[in-house]
């Protein structure tokens, strides 16, 4: 399958074949376990101070039977404050808890490597539809061909003046501005720092990000990644297929040496 090849300022610049990968059936299920399990490797452990809780003066009567109250640990001490009041166990105030989170708790979830080398590959090919993109509500009005190809010259833009003409030229600014509707946030994720939530939008695929990060950094929800690093995080955000994406003519070809046991079956089938 051949798709058009666009230079930088939007004109038609030949065509090029897609590699094997592009045509990967759609698999929502499985880029939703492979999110997933990505997602898991950027958790924090969480745990407890081990004397949480028990750093207070607290016993129980000795023997804790036979003495007609009940058998919780109380403060000790005479006079006024806490004393006589429950403390140390997990039932009363300020107590430690009862099974608190430990350190040791397996959160890095694992997936198998051809299940994300199969999610990897159904992403990649999920861009190339134009109802998938449009449903998951980029705005691509007057863009013909999927997926998005780009010249290598895009590689070697480096300041915010030229990429701004990029995405005029190739109808992806509309996308951009379709960030700056969002209303800000209020109440606690406000008071927290968090009074706007950015979107994504337009992800650049190179084979060399270098010099392309300097020019996107003053556009929020663009972002470029090389190809060789490229993941379902950055293709369905949120789990959801999937995210408008412009490919250079390098990075297509480095795409094209993605192996996968998938991939060799289709080829034998052809």
């Amino acid at each position: 399958m051949k798709t058009t090849v666009y230079t930088t300022t939007g004109t038609k610049d030949g065509e090029v074949e897609l590699p094997p990968v592009f045509s990967t059936p759609l698999r929502r299920e499985l880029i939703h376990k492979a999110f997933t399990n990505l997602t898991s490797h950027k958790f924090q452990r969480q745990g407890r101070k081990p004397n949480a809780g028990m750093d207070v003066v607290a016993d129980s009567n000795d023997p804790p039977t036979g003495q007609g109250v009940s058998r919780v640990a109380r403060m000790q001490g005479g006079g006024g404050g806490r004393q006589g009041q429950g403390a140390e166990v997990a039932s009363t105030r300020g107590g430690r808890q009862a099974h608190p989170p430990i350190v040791q708790k397996i959160i890095y979830k694992r997936l198998n490597k051809k299940e994300n080398k199969l999610a990897l590959c159904s992403a990649i090919a999920a861009t190339a539809s134009k109802d998938l993109v449009e449903l998951r509500g980029h705005k691509i009005d007057g863009i013909e061909s999927f997926p998005i190809i780009v010249s290598e010259d895009i590689e070697s833009i480096s300041k915010a003046s030229e990429i701004t003409k990029v995405l005029d030229s190739l109808k992806l600014s509309q996308d951009v501005k379709r960030l700056d509707a969002r209303k800000p946030r209020s109440g606690q994720s406000r008071l927290r720092g968090r009074s706007k939530k950015i979107g994504k939008s337009v992800l650049f695929v190179t084979k060399d990000s270098s010099n392309l990060s300097k020019a996107i950094g003053a556009f929020p929800g663009v972002e470029v990644r090389n190809a060789k690093d490229l993941s379902v995080l950055d293709l369905a955000p949120g789990s959801d297929p999937i995210r408008l994406t412009v490919y250079s003519k390098s990075a297509i070809e480095e795409i094209g040496k993605i192996k996968s046991t998938h991939l060799e079956l289709m080829v034998k089938t052809q």
